[in-house]
């Protein structure tokens, strides 16, 4: 069943209509049947849909990186780099209890991070 199903997915690749440079690579010589064998779906894959997927990965990427919840929205602090005022800021003891706290603060426009203490 599992041959069957690598057997499938080859075939559909190489007859994707929107994928003409892997069924061009196959037919020219420039990939083996041996690779094709062995290539996953990835790898198979068209540009177009190889861009898709890295672009969807960096905005998830991005987006697990910004703290969503908690924090205090302020105007107290300027963004290196987009040069606004729109933050979140958090306070944390990260150090023994004698030294100040460490201020962690997020640009809600760019999503630039930065911590002082």
């Amino acid at each position: 069943m599992k041959y069957r199903n690598r057997v499938r997915s080859r075939i559909s690749n190489l007859r994707d209509p929107r994928n003409p440079a892997l069924r061009r690579s196959v037919l020219c010589g420039g990939i083996a049947a041996s690779r094709i064998a062995r290539m996953t779906a990835e790898e198979m894959a068209s540009d177009e849909l190889k861009e898709l997927r890295n672009a969807m990965t960096l905005e998830a990427i991005r987006e697990h990186q910004m703290a969503k919840t908690g924090g205090t929205t302020t105007d107290l602090f300027q963004c290196s780099k987009c040069k606004k005022k729109n933050c979140t800021y958090n306070q944390v003891q990260t150090r023994s209890a004698d030294e100040p706290m460490t201020t962690f603060v997020l640009c809600n426009e760019c999503g630039n991070r930065w911590k002082f203490c």
